[in-house]
Parts: C-alpha cells; structure tokens; sequence
C-alpha cells in the first residue's frame, strides 16, 4: 500500500516558524538542519511558545551556514554557524544537552527586548549527542532539540477529520509536522510500525501527544481548540494524539515525488 506525499518541513529554531521544502535529507540528528537552534531563559531552559505565544510570529531561515530571523518590529537578525563558539550546557524536557552560544550578545540582546525576558539563542553542535526516549526506540538513536523524537508524521485525513467537527478549521501547520502524507482514511497510521519513503525506512514509534501549542491562533493567541475536540477522541495512555512520531534507521534525502510505501 502506497501514499503520495503532500508536504516536507523543518524548523531551524525549535518553536519558531517552518521552512517548506521540495526535499528533505535526513542525518543522524533526524531531518538535516531541524531544531538544531533553541531559545533558553537566564536558566539555560528552554523556552517554546506553550509559555512565550510571541515566538510563534518569529520566521527562520536558514541558508549557507548562516541563520536569519525575521520580524516586523526587529527586521531581520543574522547568526553564523561558526559564530557558535561558547560551551553551554542547556536543558530540553529534562534532558542535559552540550549547546553552543554567541559569544557577542547583541542579537540575543535584540531577541530578550521583544521576547520580555532574557533569551539566548544556542546551537546543538555535531558532537553533542541527545538519546531518543529508550522506551519506545531502544537503540543508539541521536534527536536534536525537537521534544523527543526525530520525525513527525500526520496524515491529511486525520486532519479533515477533525475539521468535520470544529466550528473553525485549523491548519496543518498548528502541528508542525516533518511529513504530511495523503491518507485514505483518518488516523490509519496509528496501527504501522514500519515504513518506507524513497531510499529510507522509517521506525513509527509512538503516537504524538498533543500540547497547547496546537490551540495558538495566526494572531498568536491561545485557545480551547483543536486540544479540546481532539480530546474527546483521540485521549489514550500517551495523552491527546494526533500524528505519529519516527525515527529514520537509515539517512539519505527524499521528495514530494517519493511515495510512502507501508511495510507493516
């Protein structure tokens, strides 16, 4: 059984904005270049927008070693990969994680003044090594900054689904999804354990539980919805699921062009 692949996404900076793209290559952190950059407090604690609802107007781009940040009442603030020199040591859901910093803070600078607090960007270096949740993928596995696995997969007719029985519709984007595919009927993924797209095996490890970060609106506003229809639904052992997380087993690049082929 087959799919067609709908759309392919990353996000540079964890909890900012997704870049849309034609190919997505995989490396040993999961899709090349996502949530390798995180926000952290005074603390060196991550921060998302489940506390700060402003990150979610900040855009990223990343491009030829060097990223950029955008927003209307800052411009555009730039960052170089190589510019990430300090050793910093910052938390992630509880876990200890090797980062680097800027050493010269005048962008952070910039970030703290409209965020309200003091931020610093960081920077998940190639040797630091972050462990994928044991309990549902126990082997040697690496994941950047995102919450606990490599990859996010959500399917169009989940979401059409849950469209059917909202007031207002909600966007794909509000689950910031790696992988959009075309299913046939909702929530089919839930039963798969294994599957392919292009050259790449995929691990579907785990349902993904949802937070209030899919109820914050375009205007940056939180509210009930879609959490509290999912909920009467879709609430198992895991929480309030929608989509299903991955873990590549192999790297390699794949396309809108490549299908999603089912394994088992």
């Amino acid at each position: 059984m087959s799919f067609s692949i709908k759309s392919l996404l990353y996000y540079p900076v964890k909890s900012l904005g997704e870049i849309d793209v034609e190919s997505l290559s995989f490396d040993e952190f999961g899709p090349a270049s996502d949530r390798r950059f995180m926000l952290v407090d005074g603390n060196g604690q991550f921060i998302t927008q489940r506390s700060d609802t402003c990150l979610s107007f900040i855009s990223a781009e990343l491009l030829a070693g060097k990223l950029s940040l955008h927003h209307a009442s800052f411009g555009c603030l730039t960052y170089r990969v190589n510019e990430f020199s300090e050793p910093l040591q910052v938390s992630v859901w509880g876990d200890s994680v090797a980062a680097l910093g800027v050493r010269s803070g005048d962008a952070d600078s910039v970030l703290s003044d409209y965020i309200g607090k003091p931020v610093r960007l960081v920077y998940m270096p190639d040797s630091s090594f972050r462990q994928v949740d044991r309990e549902y993928f126990n082997a040697d596995r690496r994941v950047s900054f995102a919450d606990g696995f490599p990859v996010l997969l959500c399917n169009t007719a989940s979401l059409a689904d849950l469209n059917s029985r909202l007031d207002a519709p909600v966007p794909m984007s509000r689950f910031r999804p790696n992988i959009v595919f075309a299913g046939r009927t909702a929530f089919e993924e839930d039963g798969w354990r294994r599957i392919r797209i292009g050259s790449i095996e995929f691990a579907v490890v785990k349902p993904c539980s949802r937070c209030v970060m899919t109820t914050i609106n375009g205007e940056g506003e939180r509210g009930k919805e879609p959490l509290r229809t999912l909920a009467t639904y879709r609430k198992n052992e895991h929480g309030v699921c929608f989509g299903q997380n991955l873990v590549p087993l192999t790297n390699g690049t794949i396309g809108l062009k490549d299908e999603l082929v089912l394994i088992d």
